[in-house]
């Protein structure tokens, strides 16, 4: 049995459809089962992974979990010690960690387990895209932000689950860290085109000054997952974000901008192109007033 914590969100989904594809019995652990929509062959059961209490049933017989480092409203873990040592105690062997939060406390602890742990370090998530652009693009068919040319190499969630499936089913990932990416370098102004051709829409990215952009944000906060994340960080005021915020649109890390080629190494096939993520969603990012 594999469980899959946090099966209903943007990387759990496609995991649970990559285990079921592949033949190996599923349980998902959810908040809310009854609002879950999963199939019908996965077990569901529910469970809170920042309340211990209510995780002794979904580790019950699993030989392999995949978790998250995060609780709800994207807060850092801080139990992590007592999951490990659940785990561990439940006879679990395999245990893939998707990253988010260096605060939490999970990763650490799976280190001194004694289980075969990965760590999943996705550099940017495709998805973002949607959560960020996809409200002012179907209004307005404009991006509004400063930096348009900053570079990055997102990853579709789906080959993060894929990695994930690989590393709970497979020998030889034992003690890895992978930071995943896409298989390609893009700016904003990428995204944008790329999004046009798939949605047909006459799209565009309007660069603001770095001036620009602190003096919109500051009057009213971006309607960004980051912000949102940052704003439940104790004595992180809008100013704070805002700088935030410039700071790393302005100097993204290289490894932020680097090709790893950790899905195809790991998967053995290529790394899914935003251009594909674009098509799939297109109807996603059509304006709000289309029939």
């Amino acid at each position: 049995m594999l469980l899959v914590t946090g099966a209903t969100g943007t990387v759990g989904r496609h995991l649970v459809g990559h285990l079921l594809r592949a033949g190996h019995p599923v349980r998902a652990l959810t908040r809310n089962p009854g609002d879950a929509g999963l199939p019908s062959q996965v077990e569901t059961v529910q469970g809170d992974l920042a309340d211990i209490g209510t995780l002794k049933a979904a580790f019950d017989g699993v030989t392999a979990v995949h978790l998250i480092n995060f609780e709800a409203g994207y807060r850092p873990l801080r139990n992590g010690p007592q999951i490990a040592e659940l785990a561990s105690a439940a006879g679990v062997r395999r245990a893939t960690v998707l990253g988010g939060w260096t605060e939490s406390t999970l990763e650490p602890a799976l280190r001194e387990s004694g289980l075969d742990w990965t760590h999943l370090r996705p550099i940017e998530f495709m998805s973002n895209t949607l959560a960020d652009w996809g409200p002012r693009l179907r209004a307005e068919g404009a991006v509004r932000e400063p930096f348009g040319d900053r570079r990055s190499a997102p990853v579709h969630e789906s080959d993060i689950a894929a990695v994930a499936a690989a590393a709970l089913t497979e020998d030889g990932h034992a003690g890895r860290a992978y930071a995943i990416t896409g298989p390609e370098v893009l700016t904003p102004r990428d995204k944008i085109r790329i999004l046009a051709e798939a949605t047909g829409r006459d799209l565009a990215f309007a660069e603001l000054t770095p001036e620009q952009a602190r003096e919109q944000w500051t009057a009213s906060p971006p309607d960004l997952l980051i912000c949102k994340v940052l704003a439940d960080v104790p004595g992180m005021s809008n100013d704070r974000i805002v700088d935030r915020l410039l700071a790393m649109y302005g100097d993204t890390p290289e490894a932020g901008r680097t090709v790893t080629g950790a899905v195809e190494k790991v998967t053995g096939r290529p790394a899914r192109t935003f251009a594909q993520w674009a098509a799939e969603h297109a109807d996603r990012f059509t304006a709000d007033d289309a029939a």
